[in-house]
């Protein structure tokens, strides 16, 4: 089966992301061209299927070094896969794709934790990563291969497993006489800097530390529940920042690593707010909500400041995605921070709009049964390039 997938000139392959703010899934529907840096594509459709709030708050509560059982991950897992798999259907059915011409699917899950940082156990330095989301239902209620578990190869090999963005970034942005920034703003906010004319290997791609998981837990927190997020920062607007707090929060050991690095969501999500409200009590709810935002902004920026513009390459523009690039006081606050660069959303690239997430993982799935490295390891400090990501039979087998 595989084989006669790679034969074909043209797939129809979908893509399922649950980002790290496990707020829903997105799925995109693409039809792709070759591989590798020849790769080209169109987008035929995109679409989010939202979380129910009870299935988000659960979500979030499993996330991190001590939050959910085996049992409740197990279980999770399975539902999960149910869900994509229903995600999957669905988006062939609303751009009216016949679902027996779709080629297969590439998804990466919910991650519930990432550990980049290789610790040591008898006889060994481990690191590992987890997404959940059983490919086998996926692949048993689609009958399609299902290609899965990215990072997971990337860090066999050294890697940190992330970021993952960085080779499609490269694939559609790179350009003989600009260089460009990619900033992409999820839960975790990571950057990906394409000098002109640089080779794969020659860009630089890491987390630079806080994107919206902070806001998002405060705003849950502070509306009782009623809110999940800060839209369009109109909150943050209200508030003041509290510049003692910044300054400790600016202070994490995090921001002094050089890169390649990354970072589980929870480093800088739900429990690390409840220790900054335990810390900081009397703070009223905008201006903490205005101060967690500027950490994102001021992390973003110094990182990028310290960890490419300082570099010996120029850059003329930066280009936003992800759920941040929709909270305006985020987004005005990058602008004001880079007044010498031209700063637009990904929303101004119509190939791409807010599809870019789901799209890479459909844009990794190819890459796979291609036989083509998937991970860049200038970004992710991997020992060599690797084919990423498990396959898993469809109907037909492979």
């Amino acid at each position: 089966m595989l084989a006669k997938i790679r034969e074909k000139t043209e797939k129809i392959i979908i893509g399922i992301n649950s980002g790290t703010s496990a707020d829903g899934i997105d799925a995109a529907i693409i039809k792709i061209r070759k591989s590798g840096l020849e790769t080209e594509f169109d987008v035929i459709g995109y679409e989010t299927y939202p979380y129910s709030p009870s299935l988000s708050q659960r979500l979030n509560r499993d996330m991190g070094q001590n939050a959910a059982g085996a049992a409740e991950l197990c279980l999770m897992s399975s539902y999960l896969g149910e869900l994509f798999a229903y995600s999957a259907k669905s988006i062939a059915k609303k751009f009216s794709v016949p679902f027996e011409e779709v080629d297969l699917i590439g998804m990466h899950g919910q991650t519930i934790y990432h550990h980049p940082e290789p610790i040591a156990f008898p006889g060994y330095k481990i690191s590992g990563t987890m997404q959940i989301g059983n490919p086998a239902i996926v692949a048993e209620r689609t009958g399609k291969i299902v290609v899965s578990d990215f990072r997971s190869r990337d860090m066999a090999v050294g890697g940190q497993g992330a970021p993952l963005v960085a080779y499609l970034d490269f694939v559609l942005f790179s350009h003989r006489a600009r260089g460009r920034v990619l900033i992409n703003i999820g839960g975790v906010a990571n950057v990906t800097g394409i000098p002109a004319s640089s080779p794969l290997n020659g860009i630089i791609a890491f987390d630079t530390g806080p994107g919206n998981a902070l806001i998002d837990a405060a705003v849950f927190h502070f509306s009782e529940g009623k809110k999940s997020f800060d839209e369009n920062g109109v909150i943050a607007k209200q508030g003041t920042v509290i510049p003692e707090l910044l300054t400790k929060l600016l202070a994490h050991p995090y921001f002094k690593k050089e890169p390649p690095k990354s970072l589980d969501k929870e480093t800088f999500g739900r429990l690390y707010f409840q220790k900054i409200l335990k810390e900081n009590p009397g703070i009223s709810p905008a201006n903490m909500i205005a101060t967690l935002t500027e950490f994102t902004i001021k992390t973003i920026t110094l990182q990028i400041s310290e960890h490419m513009l300082q570099k010996s390459h120029s850059y003329e523009e930066i280009i936003v995605s992800g759920g941040g690039a929709e909270n305006k006081t985020i987004f005005e606050g990058l602008k004001r921070s880079f007044p010498k660069l031209a700063v637009n959303t990904i929303n101004d690239y119509p190939i791409l709009g807010k599809a870019k997430e789901a799209v890479l993982y459909a844009f990794l799935a190819n890459e796979t049964i291609m036989n083509s490295r998937g991970n860049v390891p200038s970004a992710t400090g991997a020992k060599k390039p690797v084919i990423l990501g498990s396959i898993t039979p469809g109907e037909e087998g492979i």
